[in-house]
């Protein structure tokens, strides 16, 4: 594969590779805390409240830990059962995950599902992705069975249609050892551009599917989904929000909007339970 090629290939999922390369190392701990916290609590049953579990599906190079530390607890503290999963790690490759073929992590998710489904003793959970984790569900919905198993689907900054990347080689030397994963290949950054095979099939059917509800947490600085309104969903049950039109404030970029930002987080409620929703304003970001 040509430099450039690969350059092309790892920037879908490179503004996610610092907060995970900062997260690593605490990342099994976290892993080993969150059942005791009530997150991957296979214990866990819905109230009549919050009737799913919910699953949140981390961004490329992040995992099941580090994409959730603040978002997972967030939704403890509101009386959900919370589940996150790992996907997509290469063969030899433990460090970063999101990075095997796409069509293949959907299904992992698939089975991860089930599992959440069963130990809960619910019939469909609900989807909270960032990054590609927002947008794979979305195969799992429309090829693999999901929409029969999934009430909603929130993705923080998917990127739906593939990104046009912009400029973002210029992040590649802030990240060691990413040339070395390229060099083995990792098909689950290219089937990210636009364009690609993968994403040419994701959408070669209509963005959604009847009976699952939808919604999509877009910020305008988003550096590595371009342009930003690409991520939007087009369809007759779908909630498409700019992070901006909340709180025009709020300088969140691709990465914070998912692992930080609480007005975000107060939409993603919001999309979970939409019969309390409240309003989401800059004063989310304590509340």
């Amino acid at each position: 594969m040509m430099p450039w090629k690969r350059a092309l290939a790892v920037l879908p999922a490179l503004a996610l590779a610092v907060a995970a390369a900062a997260a690593v190392p605490a990342a099994t701990t976290a892993q080993a805390a969150a059942p005791s916290s009530g997150w991957n609590n296979y214990s866990c049953k819905p109230s009549a409240a919050h009737p799913r579990p919910v699953v949140l599906v981390p961004g490329t190079f992040g995992n099941a830990a580090d994409n959730w530390l603040v978002l997972a607890p967030y939704l403890v503290d509101r009386g959900y059962c919370v589940f996150s999963l790992d996907y997509g790690q290469l063969p030899g490759e433990g460090l970063f995950d999101g990075l095997a073929p796409i069509d293949r992590s959907a299904a992992q998710l698939s089975a991860f599902v089930d599992k959440v489904l069963a130990a809960t003793g619910t019939p469909k959970a609900d989807i909270v992705g960032h990054s590609q984790g927002g947008m794979m569900p979305n195969y799992y919905i429309k090829f693999l069975g999901g929409a029969a198993k999934v009430n909603s689907m929130t993705g923080i900054a998917p990127d739906n249609h593939g990104t046009t990347l912009l400029g973002l080689t210029k992040l590649l030397p802030y990240f060691p050892g990413i040339g070395d994963i390229l060099e083995k290949g990792a098909p689950g950054l290219s089937d990210q551009v636009a364009g690609s095979p993968f994403v040419t099939k994701l959408n070669s059917v209509p963005d959604t599917v009847p009976g699952v509800h939808y919604t999509v947490i877009a910020t305008k600085y988003d550096e590595v989904v371009t342009p930003y309104k690409t991520q939007f969903l087009s369809g007759p049950d779908v909630n498409n929000v700019l992070l901006q039109d909340k709180c025009a404030a709020d300088i969140s970029e691709h990465v914070t909007i998912g692992l930080t930002d609480r007005i975000a987080y107060h939409e993603v409620a919001n999309a979970l339970d939409p019969a309390h929703a409240t309003p989401t304003t800059c004063a989310s970001a304590v509340g």
